[in-house]
């Protein structure tokens, strides 16, 4: 009589487990800075939604907003010991990962236009898609921040020697900036998180940045700003990272839904974040003081950057790599 019993309560739970199984939810943890509200944010929302609804709400996309997950260097450690299972992040979280040839793409003077850094990331995806893999990673989706100039608090900035004795920064795991500051000379740069530089912006600690038009307005820094150069310093890119891992461990359905529509979501957003990072500059340029540089001054500036790229060549830079992607730039940018 208890055997079957027993057999009978086995059936009533394999039963239920098929009937729970099926409806069960997966929830996938990822991490951002960006607030909510924001363009990122809404795209973001709008993939979330995709997914569920792909899915018959089975995968659910639960988005930290606003750094609440740390910084992007923090993000790619918690992906790591699986507290997040994806983040959006720019190049310098990508970095962190240990491929940190993606960091070529943020070399000032590199890239004339948009079109120069799709051919060249284009061009790549593939190869850093593999060097991504082999470390535990997926790219999701590529994607763009907009094209970073010089800003600054009540100065203007026309030759490198103009930042010596200013409040500059670097963000945690980039290695271009001090290299650049470091061969200008004279500067001494903070090393700052994404979320500590509106405090230390209204503080008064530092006074320059090096931001796109569109995320110094979301992240209220432009509030601060007051002199804004035109020249386009470098263009600013990043990716939905996941862990290649926790992807690995979904139902095939559920990971084929994550990764195309996670594709979608970055090629929308490229052309979303683009198309509102000229607007946000257009704005810009009616609050702020706006200055171009002249052609000697475009040349200080230029034999900078060239020298900042030949120290990095082979030093942080796979050399291979590095005359690809300056190949593909059409730049001769360490020559």
């Amino acid at each position: 009589m208890f055997r079957k019993a027993l057999m009978m309560f086995a059936a009533v739970a394999l039963v239920s487990g098929v009937t729970d199984v099926a409806g069960a939810v997966t929830t996938l943890k990822v991490g951002t800075v960006a607030p909510q509200d924001s363009a990122w944010g809404k795209e973001f929302k709008k993939f979330a939604k995709i997914v569920s609804d792909d899915s018959n709400g089975e995968l659910q996309l639960d988005f930290q907003w606003n750094g609440q997950a740390g910084d992007e260097n923090l993000m790619v450690q918690k992906i790591r010991s699986g507290q997040l299972d994806a983040a959006a992040i720019t190049a310098v979280g990508l970095a962190q990962t240990g491929v940190t040839d993606i960091l070529i793409f943020l070399l000032p003077g590199l890239f004339q236009n948009w079109a120069k850094l799709d051919a060249a990331r284009d061009a790549m995806k593939d190869e850093f898609n593999k060097q991504f893999e082999a470390k535990g990673f997926t790219i999701l989706g590529w994607g763009d921040v907009g094209a970073g100039k010089n800003m600054s608090v009540g100065f203007e900035i026309h030759h490198p020697s103009d930042l010596q004795g200013k409040g500059v920064f670097y963000y945690t795991g980039d290695v271009v900036s001090p290299k650049m500051y470091s061969a200008i000379g004279g500067i001494t740069p903070k090393q700052l998180t994404i979320n500590e530089v509106l405090p230390m912006l209204t503080g008064g600690s530092i006074n320059v940045l090096l931001a796109p038009s569109m995320g110094a307005e979301q992240l209220q820094w432009s509030s601060r700003v007051t002199d804004i150069c035109t020249e386009t310093v470098t263009f600013v890119i990043g990716a939905v990272l996941a862990s290649s891992a926790r992807l690995a461990s979904l139902p095939p359905n559920l990971r084929q839904i994550i990764v195309t529509r996670g594709a979608e979501s970055a090629d929308r957003l490229t052309k979303t974040i683009r198309n509102l990072d000229a607007q946000a500059w257009a704005r810009l340029k009616t609050t702020k003081h706006t200055y171009d540089l002249t052609e000697p001054e475009r040349q200080e500036w230029r034999a900078v950057f060239v020298k900042v790229a030949k120290e990095l060549r082979g030093s942080v830079f796979t050399p291979a790599v590095f005359d690809r992607i300056v190949q593909l730039s059409g730049n001769p940018l360490a020559n």
